[in-house]
């Protein structure tokens, strides 16, 4: 797997949600429920980034991003410009899941909409997978 940087684009929005912990719970019939995590590395974790308005050639740099990234398994890669822009210093790290053995790869092709000849907004949704062994 090898990085492929994510075009330089200030999203004007995004939303972020952690992974979870591989785990499973068990109840018992009086209602005491234990469960046995089997690793320490969340994964799928959400991020979604809007761009509104940007130009058509904007737009193709993303799609080419996308081929990029899903041609040869590789995954994206984000500065904390282009994806935390707006976000402190406590959330970037976060975001871009530079705190975690998370990569960040497309969940779905990217949606572009045409507002105007020449501007579009595009919406891309990603995953964060673990690389495999």
């Amino acid at each position: 797997m090898t990085a492929v940087s994510f075009p330089a684009l200030v999203p004007t929005s995004r939303s972020y949600a952690p992974g979870v912990f591989p785990e499973q719970q068990f109840q018992s019939q009086n209602g005491a429920v234990v469960r046995v995590r089997y690793g320490n590395q969340r994964y799928s974790s959400r991020l979604s980034l809007s761009f509104a308005n940007i130009t058509d050639e904007n737009a193709a740099l993303i799609l080419q991003n996308y081929v990029d990234v899903m041609d040869d398994d590789n995954y994206a890669e984000f500065t904390a410009s282009n994806v935390a822009a707006g976000a402190s210093e406590a959330l970037i790290p976060w975001i871009r899941e530079t705190n975690s053995l998370l990569k960040w790869k497309y969940a779905s092709p990217p949606s572009v909409q045409c507002v105007k000849p020449g501007l579009s907004t595009v919406t891309c949704e990603f995953i964060g997978e673990l690389e495999g062994a």
